[in-house]
């Protein structure tokens, strides 16, 4: 899996950067090509020499030249590193790298290269157990996997203090595991295509301060447009109200009812080579939105709303088709297959993603998902519970397969 792959490896200053040795050299003997960069603190831990060695390239320990003049590229190693890598590992990465990393500080050579990269970036946590629950650290972890960012946890086991608890680097064949898995989740295969999501609910308004809503987290949608961009494209996601970040290297269009929806949505489609539709846009809408708030004492005994229907977005682009794969989400509470199938051939899909209240680890919010894929030529998969990111992986396989 990493045969002619270029791999970035990140060492920053945990007593654990000793397993990196072995990390490197089981990269190297699978066929990867592999440049080790290093901060300060971890040159305390382990000499570059040793890296270097086992690497057969240089080691980079600062953003400045060791010498002037030996190099036109001297100074912009990072950035000309940032495009030369397939992915980045940071392993051992302390609390400080993922704090700066969450903030975008770009202070030493590895903290800067990832400001720079344009591929999967992974990260391997590896502290004391009460730095790794502190809350400002697993803050910064939802924060870095929420941009799309792929994190190893740590294992529990004896920490260097005498502490128990979760903290400790995986071994260097569980690290390996981990990178070969990302790799293979993210071919280059969607290079120069450009592809559409949506994600999230629509809001629409009753007054200027309430709404009718649905409980879509928008995490399905925003882990396919992460996915999409891992592979390649070129990613315009569209979203409802979330709050979730923005995955590297996507595009971003915020909006808030379906009409707004539809508006982005029938601008973009017809310069997209797929659009995957996952948001879960409101069926109604109120007919005569309050200008300003209802009062309790306004509504006395009582509150009427008269509801519009909101025009078919799946349904429009479907009768308006291209040449774009058109991919549609379905959740259904009973005849789920047979109601998702003809969804797919009355709006005129290639593909439609079911989802089903009545699995385990489907719920919204959730960070797993269980699905059937469903396409026009009647394959029907069913996939077992997986992460979203894993699940965004097969929808586009499908996609991909399409093109």
């Amino acid at each position: 899996m990493l045969k002619n792959k270029k791999i970035l490896l990140g060492v920053t200053g945990g007593i654990s950067a000793y397993k990196m040795c072995t990390v490197v050299r089981l990269m190297k003997r699978a066929g990867a090509g592999v440049r080790v960069l290093m901060t300060r603190s971890a040159t305390q831990f382990v000499a570059p020499l040793t890296f270097s060695t086992l690497s057969q390239e240089e080691v980079i320990t600062s953003l400045w030249p060791e010498s002037t003049g030996a190099s036109t590229h001297a100074g912009v190693e990072h950035i000309n590193l940032g495009l030369w890598a397939d992915a980045m590992l940071i392993a051992p990465a302390t609390a400080n790298i993922v704090a700066k990393i969450a903030h975008g500080i770009a202070d030493d050579v590895v903290s800067s290269t990832v400001l720079a990269l344009r591929s999967p970036l992974l990260i391997a946590p590896a502290m004391d157990v009460d730095m790794y629950l502190n809350e400002a650290t697993q803050k910064n972890l939802t924060t870095l996997r929420e941009r799309g960012h792929h994190i190893l946890n740590p294992v529990e086991g004896e920490l260097a203090s005498g502490l128990v608890g979760p903290g400790r680097l995986p071994e260097p064949e569980a690290i390996m595991a981990f990178v070969e898995s990302v790799i293979e989740k993210t071919p280059l295969d969607l290079k120069k295509k450009r592809i559409l999501v949506t994600a999230g609910p629509t809001h629409e308004p009753i007054d200027p301060v309430r709404f009718i809503g649905n409980r879509s987290s928008g995490k399905m949608g925003f882990a396919i447009a992460n996915a999409a961009a891992q592979r390649g494209a070129e990613v315009t996601l569209i979203s409802g109200p979330v709050s979730l970040g923005t995955p590297k290297n996507v595009s971003r269009i915020d909006v808030e009812t379906a009409s707004q929806m539809l508006e982005a949505v029938t601008k973009l489609a017809k310069k997209s080579d797929a659009v995957i539709m996952s948001a879960a846009v409101a069926d109604y809408a109120p007919k005569n939105p309050a200008a300003n708030k209802i009062k309790k004492s306004d509504a006395a005994g009582g509150l009427t709303l008269e509801l519009r229907q909101n025009a078919d977005i799946l349904q429009t682009l479907g009768a308006k088709k291209n040449g774009a794969v058109l991919v549609g989400f379905a959740l259904e509470t009973e005849n789920e297959v047979k109601n998702a199938t003809e969804k797919l051939r009355k709006k005129n899909l290639d593909l439609i993603v079911l989802n089903s209240t009545r699995d385990e680890g489907s719920a919204f919010g959730a960070d797993t998902n269980v699905v059937t894929i469903i396409g026009k030529d009647g394959r029907t998969q069913k996939l077992p519970k997986m992460a979203k990111f894993d699940v965004a992986v097969e929808i586009l396989n499908r996609v991909a397969a399409l093109f």
